[in-house]
């Protein structure tokens, strides 16, 4: 009896561990006839509220969000939450199925052989599809302005052969004779009866002879399939677009996975985006900088003029409000952010050099007043080695 001590003892701490959970039905808080939606909103609703970043200072915060995913996960199920309102916890949590002959073992076996029908205690073995991830290229003003294009993309799918059962025409799977079809053995081990996938079907219940050349009895094969993407304006680096059920099958006649097209915007001769608002280097001739003129500068809208007062100096930002992207959840378009840079005259004749060089001779008498940057710049310099 010593040597059965420990196990009990830890048996009984996974019914406390169990037993101190809270009601599935009162962390959503919703009734226990809820409906579907009703569980799916709710859930939203605290997923949102509770979800770590939007919360990074508290850490309760992830708890929370974490508890509600577990009681979405149950209740959203029909058979997982067929099986919480006839046994509670114990009837969904793995690690309560501990016990020896007559404890929650068997009882957690009884409680999916009733939901699968028969008393056979097998698993269903359906499971839904992968999902997968694409990365698309495209342009700025594409992504500002919304497009439709077409991509072609590596897909698995149901085996035209065999038709998804895996077995060469003709032929059927059978059942497995390590586990009798139920896809788990059983193992005792002393006091403890222990269940683990069958090693031969691994948990499908059925073995396949003759496998079917074509798909070599997984019963998918692999191909290409070109889908149409809606990209809508003001997609941002990063984004990405949802096409439902298009990534990999389900198994066992399981829903399909999603596929997530992700977007990267190519690199643009001009602007660079930041959210909503576009920059650029706006270069500024030499004279039109000193003495005032206006500019043309490109937008994605056309053309604008820029008026450029006498004195301009580099670094100096125009904005053109509304002339940036309007993001895909924003109600306004961002700015258009124009940075002057002042270019430095180059290739210049021998009388160009002249005329420098006497405005240089002119501006020396007074340098106070036409350089004040530079002649601040340079007390700085003799105040610091000083």
């Amino acid at each position: 009896m010593r040597r059965q001590a420990a196990p009990v003892r830890s048996f009984s701490r996974q019914i406390i561990k169990t037993m101190a959970k809270r009601d599935y039905y009162e962390v959503l808080g919703i009734n226990r006839d809820a409906s579907e939606d009703e569980v799916k909103k709710a859930y939203r609703r605290l997923a949102m509220k509770h979800h770590p970043d939007r919360n990074p200072d508290n850490p309760k915060a992830e708890e929370l969000f974490k508890e509600a995913k577990e009681a979405y996960e149950t209740l959203s199920d029909s058979q997982k939450r067929a099986a919480y309102d006839q046994y509670g916890h114990a009837g969904v949590d793995p690690g309560a199925g501990m016990g020896g002959a007559g404890g929650f073992s068997d009882a957690f076996s009884d409680i999916f052989g009733d939901i699968f029908g028969g008393g056979t205690r097998s698993r269903s073995n359906v499971y839904r599809g992968a999902d997968l991830q694409y990365n698309l290229e495209i342009s700025l003003e594409e992504a500002a302005r919304g497009t439709e294009t077409r991509i072609r993309v590596p897909a698995v799918e149901e085996c035209g052969t065999c038709h998804g059962s895996g077995a060469r025409p003709g032929t059927d799977a059978v059942t497995c004779p390590t586990c009798g079809g139920h896809g788990q053995v059983r193992m005792q081990q002393g006091f403890f009866s222990l269940q683990q996938t069958c090693p031969k079907c691994h948990g499908t219940g059925k073995i396949i002879p003759s496998p079917c050349t074509e798909c070599h009895g997984s019963g998918r094969v692999r191909r290409h399939k070109t889908l149409s993407v809606h990209i809508p304006a003001g997609v941002d680096n990063g984004d990405r677009i949802r096409l439902s059920g298009e990534g990999e099958p389900g198994q066992n006649h399981g829903p399909n996975g999603d596929l997530y097209v992700v977007i990267h915007l190519k690199p643009h001769a001009v602007f660079q985006r930041d959210h909503n608002d576009l920059h650029c280097e706006m270069p500024v001739s030499f004279t039109t900088a000193a003495l005032g003129g206006e500019i043309e500068i490109p937008t994605l809208d056309g053309h604008a003029k820029i008026k450029i007062p006498a004195e301009t100096q580099t670094g100096k930002v125009f904005r053109l409000r509304g002339k940036g992207i309007q993001g895909v959840r924003s109600h306004a378009p961002g700015d258009l952010l124009c940075h002057v840079m002042i270019e430095t005259p180059v290739n210049l004749t021998d009388r160009q050099k002249e005329l420098l060089r006497e405005l240089e001779a002119i501006n020396l008498t007074d340098d106070a007043r036409h350089s004040p940057k530079a002649k601040s710049f340079m007390e700085k310099v003799r105040a610091f080695f000083n």
